[in-house]
């Protein structure tokens, strides 16, 4: 029987050597097997919201080393896409392009998920709201523009991404600070910039993506920014402070969020990975070409100011009556 033990133990050597071998490839099976991360976009591909959204997970990928995807979830200005997020597994794995549409959405009545369905993860870019209208228009600043809104009440058409989008409370802002009225006219954001070209409506509000090829190519015409300070892909152009109107900035900010719940140590690997994309040649360089701002907020701050925005505007949408909560 003595004679028998080496021979069991090199059994065993060998079956621990195959058990060894055999379980590498499994592992790595289960690795490349992990669903990838989703990146839910309310609007759809091609958008001014989707551009920047493929540039960050791009981005994220490589510093998170595994697949980030962007999926497209349009309508309701936003709402399917947040309720989507909002009602999906706490693991990380799953996150919203956030916007202001958050809160304009929810006080508009739109969806009854609000920003506190979500843990924050971090602010990624600002686009600034631009007026815009055709080349061949009278109009050469925002003063001209509402001074003929004065004059002929109810005759300017201004066109917007939908009620009770960012675009539409900025332009109720705009012409309530020129104490002037137009015709609002909601589209859905890939009708409202060939409208105008078509000579359907005479002015629109608009991000800078959605308008710079046609300004680039001298068929449109931007009058001033909306935001705290002149867009970096019109630089040229003053802000509406700057001609003299009072008015609350308007800036759009983008970010990531998560289902409430998500571990914070998810979310502090996910704030990395952005913070780091945003420092980035190729985010830096999509943001110039494509009218986006790179601007990071880790989550704290993030969280307060989305909170801020969320008071401000709920008073800003009563005030004008697109409040119905």
């Amino acid at each position: 029987m003595k004679g028998h033990i080496p021979v069991v133990r090199r059994i065993a050597f060998l079956v621990g050597i195959c058990l060894c071998v055999t379980i590498t490839p499994v592992s790595a099976q289960f690795a490349r097997a992990k669903p990838p991360i989703q990146l839910v976009v309310l609007f759809p591909g091609g958008s001014s919201a989707d551009i920047p959204a493929r540039a960050l997970a791009e981005g994220m990928a490589k510093f998170l080393h595994e697949n980030v995807i962007v999926v497209n979830k349009p309508g309701g200005g936003g709402a399917i896409g947040y309720k989507y997020v909002a009602t999906a597994p706490a693991d990380g794995r799953t996150l919203v392009w956030s916007s202001n549409s958050i809160s304009t959405n929810y006080h508009h009545g739109t969806m009854d998920v609000s920003y506190k369905s979500f843990a924050p993860v971090a602010q990624a870019t600002v686009e600034i709201p631009v007026v815009v209208v055709r080349s061949n228009s009278p109009w050469k600043s925002l003063t001209e523009l509402l001074d003929y809104a004065r004059a002929n009440p109810g005759t300017l058409s201004l066109g917007n991404s939908g009620a009770g989008s960012q675009t539409h409370i900025s332009a109720v802002a705009l012409l309530d600070a020129g104490k002037a009225t137009a015709v609002h006219v909601p589209f859905g954001s890939a009708q409202v910039v060939p409208s105008l070209l078509g000579g359907h409506i005479d002015a629109v509000v608009q991000l800078p993506a959605a308008v710079a090829p046609f300004v680039e190519e001298g068929s449109l015409r931007v009058l001033g920014s909306l935001g705290a300070k002149r867009t970096a892909v019109f630089p040229t152009v003053p802000t509406a402070q700057e001609q003299g109107l009072a008015m609350r900035p308007l800036d759009l900010w983008r970010g990531i969020s998560v289902p409430l719940g998500t571990p914070q140590p998810m979310v502090a690997r996910l704030e990395k990975a952005i913070e780091a994309t945003l420092k980035t040649p190729e985010f830096i360089s999509a943001g110039k070409k494509f009218g986006f701002e790179p601007r990071f907020m880790n989550r704290q701050d993030f969280g307060l100011m989305i909170a801020k925005d969320d008071a401000e505007l709920a008073v800003q949408m009563r005030l004008i009556g697109l409040a119905t909560r």
